[in-house]
């Protein structure tokens, strides 16, 4: 809300403000937010704005939701922060919780990270003590299998199986006997894991079923299937990153679920953004007992890992998505969504792309960080991973209504912005 220091109409001042002060990894910021409510955000200057970015698919109940509010007040004043010589019990309840949503079978654990990052840094370090076991009496390395287009974060770890060059490139050498596989390629994932050419085993797979910062793309139902036999023939880990689709966004509480799949079980499930509301919290579950063993105390860990604040936070995002069915009216209100856009015939859309609430526009021309501007500057917020695709991640909580509106804005977008 605006002060008496600090009066609407100084988005500009605000701007300049944080070029001086801020690292220049972002860009400039589109605008300076001040508060929002329910699927809305406000601007220093007052303007309204209707979020179909959520953050980047983080603000699972949009903003100032009561229940949430509610709940990191109250933990925050019973404890904000322990350390990890100490457990407390949202921390607990919040990993049982998971465990339980994922259908992980007994003796199944999870490590509270604070980042999708780190969930994936987690998961290929556990990859890493799992290949160990797999090395030959010539001890050729073992060998993680990423794929093209696959996006798991920036830290060291996490970057060495992030696809894009444009990123890689500028930090390597980065963790070795990290290769990429084409992505929905079932044929050059099966010739990725021979061993006949001197390579060592695959210790594991990691993939986002549907790759997010690509343009959300999703992975072809028999290839995902396709993998995970290819990892039970060759005794590999399949890893999938729920960083992006997880905790409801794309009708089911994890992507990995999906009626399609036929059932499929990863090893490691990595998830983030979406499952604490807006609060920073991500992780891993290991799925059975043998495979968490290979976490020892003092294998990994993290000062902020499963804080009681934002435990809490997870736990009151997940009983709002609960108690209010939003898993299954994801999967209504995208295909309202996508079914709107397409409805639209804007010459500017060649297609929609998504599952559940977890979307893309695929542009007839190279445009899209213009588009994002027009819709900007006409009241809704949403992003563009690639030059020729939108991406449109709102609340869980988005009504009918709300997708009325932004499909109606969406209507009114020109085909004649500007090319890139």
């Amino acid at each position: 809300m605006a002060t008496e220091t600090q009066p609407l109409g100084q988005d500009a001042a605000w701007l300049g403000k944080y070029d001086d002060v801020h690292m220049h990894v972002f860009g400039t910021p589109l605008r300076v937010l001040d508060h929002g409510q329910g699927m809305r955000v406000w601007d220093v200057d007052g303007n309204e704005y209707l979020d179909f970015l959520a953050g980047i698919a983080v603000n699972a109940l949009g903003y100032a939701h009561p229940d949430w509010c509610e709940a990191v007040a109250q933990q925050a004043q019973r404890a904000a922060h322990v350390s990890n010589y100490f457990a407390t019990k949202p921390q607990i309840e919040l990993a049982t919780k998971l465990i339980e949503l994922a259908g992980a079978p007994q003796g199944s654990h999870v490590y509270f990270g604070n980042s999708g990052a780190e969930a994936n840094e987690a998961g290929l370090k556990m990859a890493k003590l799992y290949g160990a076991t797999l090395q030959t009496d010539d001890a050729r390395p073992y060998r993680i299998l990423a794929l093209t287009h696959g996006f798991h974060g920036r830290t060291m770890g996490a970057l060495s199986a992030t696809w894009k060059p444009a990123i890689r490139t500028p930090f390597e050498p980065l963790v070795p006997n990290i290769e990429f596989v084409e992505a929905n390629d079932l044929d050059a994932m099966g010739a990725a894991f021979a061993t006949d050419d001197g390579k060592g085993p695959v210790a594991a797979v990691i993939m986002e079923l549907i790759q997010g910062e690509a343009g959300v793309l999703p992975l072809d139902a028999e290839y995902i299937r396709g993998v995970r036999a290819l990892c039970d023939e060759h005794n590999a880990l399949m890893i999938v990153d729920e960083v992006q689709t997880g905790m409801g966004r794309t009708g089911a509480w994890f992507a990995f679920q999906r009626d399609d799949l036929g059932g499929i079980t990863p090893d490691i499930v990595t998830f983030a953004k979406g499952v604490a509301g807006g609060f920073p919290m991500g992780g891993m579950i290991s799925f059975g007992e043998k495979l968490s063993a290979l976490f020892s105390p003092g294998t990994h860990g993290s000062t902020f890992a499963g804080n009681p604040l934002g435990a809490a936070a997870a736990l009151a995002t997940i009983g709002v998505i609960e108690r209010e069915g939003l898993v299954a009216q994801a999967n209504e209100r995208g295909e309202q969504l996508r079914t709107g856009i397409m409805a639209t015939d804007n010459p500017l859309f060649a297609s929609v792309r998504g599952r559940g609430l977890l979307n893309a526009i695929v542009l007839t021309r190279p445009c899209a960080h213009a588009a994002v501007g027009w819709a900007l500057d006409h009241g809704l917020i949403i992003n563009a991973p690639s030059p020729t695709v939108l991406r449109l991640a709102p609340p869980l909580i988005a009504s009918e209504q709300d997708i009325n509106e932004a499909i109606g804005i969406l209507a009114l977008m020109p085909n004649d912005l500007a090319t890139e």
